[in-house]
């Protein structure tokens, strides 16, 4: 399974604050720390507007350099805004890169759909339009029949397209984890050649002992279909988890990756 570290995401008050304040050492200290876990991919959110940047496209520009400094980790640029993806691919160097993210929207679909043919990125395609987020599988679903066909015809293979199924928080509405992970089985069904990712805390979200849930569920996602997941590698219990899952649901022959953890020291109980 693919590991996208979410801890250099504006979103995150110190880590604003850190781009804000043009933080280098901090910065490329959790980049440092990110690779080291294990990541894949390191997800880069610079937000938009933070503090003394007058433009979210230059944010994105700085931050992009000072990680890829420290890194030779891929980056997932992470904004819904064409102008920031585009000036953040300008200063990416490297032959892989993932764009985070599109929807069914046209008007994004064209625009960031275009970037990403541009540059053969790997894009993550969420599965809602311009009425928000669906709260059941078939409309899910049909979002992604409208983006698969607007991004083969820019040129874009399936492959190449993430989906998120879209994780709600569960104790918000109970049936949600359940239409979660139906929607990752109906997309690996309709597009066997796409890919499957989400954001994991997001189902633990207004909970107590939120990494329980977030561990039990890895496990059911990854027994779903699911092949990328956005988290903290820093957690080195969920970590544990991944390589567990990964062993369960075949990805791990003859269990090397897990026992290769083990000795390592990385497996935690």
């Amino acid at each position: 399974m693919l590991i996208v570290g979410e801890n250099i995401n504006a979103s995150n008050k110190a880590i604003g604050q850190a781009i804000n304040d043009k933080d280098k050492e901090l910065l490329q200290n959790l980049a440092r720390d990110i690779t080291a876990a294990g990541a894949d991919f390191i997800d880069v959110n610079a937000g938009v507007g933070h503090g003394s940047w007058e433009h979210p496209e230059a944010a994105m520009e700085w931050l992009v350099e000072t990680v890829q400094a420290v890194t030779d980790k891929p980056l997932a640029i992470d904004s819904d805004l064409p102008s920031v993806i585009e000036a953040a691919l300008g200063k990416f160097r490297g032959d892989r890169v993932m764009i985070n993210s599109v929807n069914a929207e046209p008007e994004k679909l064209e625009s960031i759909g275009s970037l990403a043919a541009a540059h053969q990125a790997l894009l993550v395609a969420l599965v809602m339009g311009m009425g928000g987020i669906p709260n059941n599988v078939e409309e899910r679903l049909t979002n992604c029949d409208v983006i698969m066909s607007h991004l083969t015809r820019l040129g874009l293979g399936e492959e190449q397209v993430f989906f998120d199924p879209l994780v709600l928080p569960t104790a918000v509405d109970s049936s949600q984890a359940l239409v979660t992970l139906k929607t990752i089985e109906g997309i690996k069904s309709r597009y066997p050649s796409a890919k499957t990712v989400m954001g994991l805390s997001n189902i633990s979200y207004g909970l107590p002992n939120r990494r329980l849930v977030n561990r039990a569920f890895i496990l059911m996602a990854a027994y779903a279909g699911l092949d990328a997941v956005i988290l903290n590698p820093l957690d080195a219990k969920i970590m544990s988890f991944v390589k567990v899952a990964d062993m369960l649901t075949g990805k791990d022959t003859a269990c090397k990756g897990y026992i290769k953890a083990h000795r390592r020291g990385l497996l935690v109980d």
